[in-house]
């Protein structure tokens, strides 16, 4: 009889198992968010997304047009479509904004005054595009291992930042290859933002 009773239990506790293994389905899906990814040539937007995705650096070369990059995180996945920032693509950017939910903005903290004033005055549209200007931002003070790199203080103050971002959701952080750890709490930022943004949207 209590031979009978301990295999019972035995057979309960495996089909237990079974069930746990077998039957508990597959785990939820990441959300995923559609972001788009501006800054002049040379600010190190396709570097940045390629270190995220481990890519060879060798394979990397400067986007031209339009790209697009599937970034996973643990949290979430997000879809960035990263447009070439020369001259003659920078005024079609608008034509690839409409869908987006957030925006990262890349500059180069080391780079020339001329530039750092284009990238100021880009910025500046963007952050008040109808298309983009209620979305969450992420802006990246790229090559900060660079000798002339500009604080994120010094960013702030020259972009103007504070004043003409207030009351949106954005965040400015310093960032460069060698600190990938850096980068990804960059994201994760812009994801808890992302989600913000969904939940107020859900109890409206």
């Amino acid at each position: 009889m209590l031979h009978l009773n301990c295999d019972s239990g035995r057979k309960s506790r495996m089909t237990t198992c079974f069930r746990a293994l077998c039957c508990k389905g597959p785990p939820p899906a990441r959300p995923e968010y559609d972001l788009v990814c501006i800054g002049l040539t040379g600010s190190g937007k396709t570097s940045l997304l390629s270190k995220l995705c481990s890519e060879s650096p060798e394979n990397v070369v400067s986007t031209t047009g339009f790209s697009i990059k599937a970034v996973p995180f643990q949290n979430a996945v997000l879809n960035v479509k990263e447009l070439g920032g020369a001259d003659n693509i920078r005024k079609y950017w608008s034509r690839y904004y409409q869908g987006s939910q957030g925006v990262i903005f890349v500059l180069d903290s080391a780079s020339s005054e001329d530039d750092l004033e284009t990238a100021r005055n880009e910025l500046h549209s963007a952050l008040q595009h109808p298309q983009l200007c209620t979305l969450p931002f992420l802006i990246l003070a790229n090559h900060q291992d660079k000798p002339a790199a500009r604080s994120v203080q010094e960013i702030k103050k020259y972009f103007e930042l504070e004043p003409l971002a207030r009351g949106k959701r954005w965040i400015l952080q310093p960032c460069s290859l060698d600190d990938v750890d850096a980068l990804k709490d960059s994201f994760s930022q812009l994801i808890n933002l992302l989600e913000e943004k969904d939940h107020e949207a859900m109890r409206m």
